[in-house]
């Protein structure tokens, strides 16, 4: 397992410092997407936003079955949150013209916020279901089954409609040595700032269109809960009690005071 350093003076995980694999989400939502084009036909194309290493990640996805795949890359694209990463992604996708269908990951494994793929959606002035383990496309509508809470609801929206989905919506294939050899001779498209600016407003890319902002990083302790016993007669017992859970919720009282 890669260890992944934190750059504490920008306030941001630096991705450099780990290898790249694609997301687990992910491979599940391109199951699903490539499954939809067996069935009914049509065409998955794949979009990533990274650095140039990237790229081979994104072979992986044309050797399980994508269609096309494209690389958002460019130093303007750095130090997104996950607004200006949406706003990126919508902005590429309407570049690219016409759709039906966009399937997301239901979230990262490092950020694990969940909020890309709705942005993305809210972006594109477009319906969205969240959290999906089961997806039934026709060719008029879109039915998914979500887990929300301890309640499992099930939605239908019309095209154009974004769906994220969870790990227990199908188990990803593995490409084989002929996919992985016919992947190898398909470029990955490249996509960067100034190819966006047709379409979309360059000051929302990267950290300058991030509102999210990180002052400090801090590593809990290990130390855990600690516990006490109180020997003092049974009043005075009860006192003390009262005047530690009086500590606890006071509005003045800082999480470090908790123990």
């Amino acid at each position: 397992m890669s260890r992944v350093r934190f750059d504490v003076d920008r306030g941001r995980v630096d991705r450099s410092s780990a290898d790249l694999e694609i997301n687990p989400f992910d491979l599940n939502a391109l199951e699903a997407a490539v499954r939809i084009k067996e069935e009914l036909g049509g065409q998955v194309f794949v979009l990533s936003m990274g650095p140039r290493r990237t790229e081979s990640a994104l072979k992986d996805t044309l050797a399980r079955g994508a269609d096309s795949a494209f690389l958002l890359e460019d130093r303007k694209f750095a130090g997104a949150d996950t607004l200006a990463t949406s706003y990126t992604i919508a902005s590429a996708i309407r570049q690219l013209g016409h759709f039906d269908l966009i399937l997301c990951g239901e979230k990262t494994v490092d950020g694990d916020t969940g909020q890309v793929g709705p942005e993305v959606a809210e972006h594109l002035n477009i319906p969205h279901i969240a959290c999906a383990y089961e997806v039934n496309v026709t060719r008029e509508n879109v039915i998914a089954t979500c887990d929300i809470g301890m309640e499992r609801c099930t939605f239908e929206a019309p095209f154009p409609v974004l769906i994220t989905v969870t790990k227990d919506i199908n188990t990803p294939r593995l490409p084989t040595f002929r996919d992985r050899a016919r992947a190898r001779l398909v470029a990955v498209q490249m996509m960067d700032a100034a190819v966006l600016s047709e379409n979309a407003d360059v000051t929302l890319f990267g950290v300058q269109g991030s509102p999210t902002k990180v002052y400090r990083v801090i590593v809990p302790s290990d130390e855990g809960r600690k516990g006490k016993i109180f020997r003092q007669a049974s009043d005075e017992a009860v006192n003390e009690v009262s005047e530690r859970i009086c500590h606890l919720v006071s509005p003045n009282n800082s999480a470090g005071d908790i123990s």
